[in-house]
Order: structure tokens, then C-alpha cells, then sequence
């Protein structure tokens, strides 16, 4: 079934909460995550606010500083998105 453009689902949005949502499941701070990642909390943060986009290599490398299977989490966003919508 198609959405109509106040349905969509803003996507970057969803990514971003499921990313805090599962460092959050995993009892990780941001300063956690950034420590491990080289990188200042201000970065996390700004990640999951969504005032600094990211691309596949850090999406990446912050899932995995989290503990989890990049992969695994992207087919839950892809399933919970739907696979042909976009925006």
C-alpha cells in the first residue's frame, strides 16, 4: 500500500532513534560510544540529533562500537520501513 506524503515515514529520523534506542539497550552513554570510536561525545550526539549526516563507514563503525551486526541492524530498519517507499 502507498503512503501519501503525510505518511511517509522520515527515515533518517527512524535510523537515528534506533541507533540511540539500541546504545541505550546496551547501557552505553554517548561519551561510551565516542571513546571508542576516537571521536568527542559531541559527535554521537549531533549524529542521533540529526545536525551531522552520516555515511556508510561511520554508520558502521558506530554500530559496531556499540556491540551490535551493522547488517543485522540495516534489514530491521529496511524491514521496518517498507522496501520501496521513499524519501
Amino acid at each position: 500500500m502507498k503512503r501519501n506524503s503525510a505518511q511517509k515515514i522520515d527515515k533518517k529520523a527512524l535510523l537515528r532513534q534506533m541507533l540511540a534506542d539500541e546504545r541505550n539497550k546496551a547501557g552505553l552513554k554517548q561519551s561510551d560510544v565516542s571513546l571508542k570510536l576516537g571521536k568527542m561525545q559531541s559527535y554521537v550526539s549531533k549524529i542521533e540529533l540529526g545536525t551531522r549526516r552520516m555515511d556508510v563507514v561511520e554508520y558502521i563503525e558506530i554500530v559496531q562500537a556499540i556491540g551490535l551486526d551493522p547488517v543485522k541492524l540495516l534489514r530491521e530498519f529496511i524491514d521496518s520501513t517498507g522496501k520501496h517507499e521513499s524519501k
